[in-house]
């Protein structure tokens, strides 16, 4: 039997962050945004919806006088992550 895939990592952009995230402690959003060749304005808005989820981490700091984004998923983006790909595996298997 096919479970749904969750629509919030469906999401190319989205699925490519996850991705990135659960291999590494932490990202900063420049290396996110060069890994996924995403737009600043798109990315910031699919890692709000991350966050709002609650799969990710978001925290602003600076770095000298230039704004640091770093991102961090959670346990439950961690386990979000672990189901889609278990899920996805039913439907190619």
């Amino acid at each position: 039997m096919f479970k749904p895939l969750d629509p919030l990592l469906h999401s190319q952009l989205r699925l490519a962050v996850m991705s990135l995230l659960i291999s590494v402690e932490e990202a900063e959003f420049t290396f996110l945004k060069e890994k996924t060749e995403a737009t600043a304005g798109n990315l910031s808005v699919q890692l709000d919806k991350l966050e709002k989820a609650g799969y990710i981490g978001i925290e602003k700091s600076f770095k000298g006088k230039r704004p640091l984004t770093t991102c961090r998923i959670t346990q439950a983006g961690v386990k979000a992550f672990e189901e889609y790909v278990e899920n996805l595996r039913n439907y190619i298997e």
